[in-house]
């Protein structure tokens, strides 16, 4: 009985978790789907095909590639010494540092992203890819922070003293030493970072003041326009990055952890 319920369970959670992809497919490849019909009577990838073709999807699909790659690499750059210096030392005013990096997860986005519109406009850079990428690190920054202060909070300092001692160079120890012990809360939080970034679509609104088109606000202008059609194939187009990161995050996590094994 309890085997029963189990399974039931699982397979209950994989419908409502595979339903809308499988909605999504059945509108976008095909044609003349009309209610109360079970099933599409004509299958084509004709619309989904145009759709890949229009010249706004392309730079969507371009700009939001960028600017989530973009970020992830400042949020590394900057989240990493931060990090570093929260996990493992004790300083005055470090519950302080905690709290402000607390904020922007717990304040209302609308909140930050008008303060942001704002100093971005008396700077200049508002409606730039520049004022974008840097209003896509403030959600982003706290998780990749979080994420690898827990991994030095573990971390053993002296490997690279040892290295140190032994003639290695800053540089040669933080990539042969730091980098494989903090590897796996690495990729974690590329990945945090990556996904916040490429789901932005109120930051990139306000902050892009309709300059800067990604591929969520193409999204959110097709829901709006209510043709179940282009909602389903911007939403796999959408998908598609996040699955294909996810899945290459997870293999990277795996085979590190064989490695560990043997």
């Amino acid at each position: 009985m309890k085997n029963t319920m189990s399974t039931l369970l699982r397979f209950l959670l994989f419908f409502v978790l595979a339903a809308p992809l499988v909605l999504f497919f059945m509108y976008a490849f095909s044609t003349r789907w009309f209610y109360p019909q079970v099933f599409p009577n004509e299958w084509t990838s004709s619309a989904f095909i145009r759709t890949l073709s229009d010249i706004r999807v392309r730079n969507g699909l371009r700009d939001s590639l960028g600017i989530a790659v973009i970020v992830s690499l400042l949020s590394l750059v900057f989240g990493l010494p931060a990090a570093r210096v929260l996990g493992l030392r004790q300083f005055p005013g470090r519950q302080v540092a905690w709290l402000v990096l607390f904020l922007p997860t717990v304040v209302p986005p609308l909140a930050i992203g008008m303060g942001l519109n704002i100093i971005l406009l008396r700077i200049g850079i508002a409606g730039t890819l520049t004022g974008v990428v840097l209003a896509h690190l403030v959600p982003t920054l706290p998780y990749v922070i979080f994420t690898l202060t827990g991994a030095f909070a573990r971390f053993d300092e002296n490997y690279e003293f040892q290295s140190l001692v032994l003639g290695a160079s800053p540089i040669h120890t933080f990539i042969k030493i730091t980098l494989p012990l903090i590897m796996p809360s690495l990729v974690v939080a590329v990945l945090f970072a990556f996904l916040i970034s490429w789901s932005q679509y109120l930051l990139t609104l306000l902050i892009g003041s309709g300059r800067i088109i990604t591929l969520p606000i193409l999204l959110f202008s097709a829901a709006s326009g209510g043709n179940p059609v282009s909602i389903a194939i911007l939403s796999i187009i959408f998908l598609a990055p996040p699955i294909i990161v996810i899945g290459v995050t997870a293999r990277q996590l795996r085979s590190g952890e064989l490695r560990e094994q043997f």
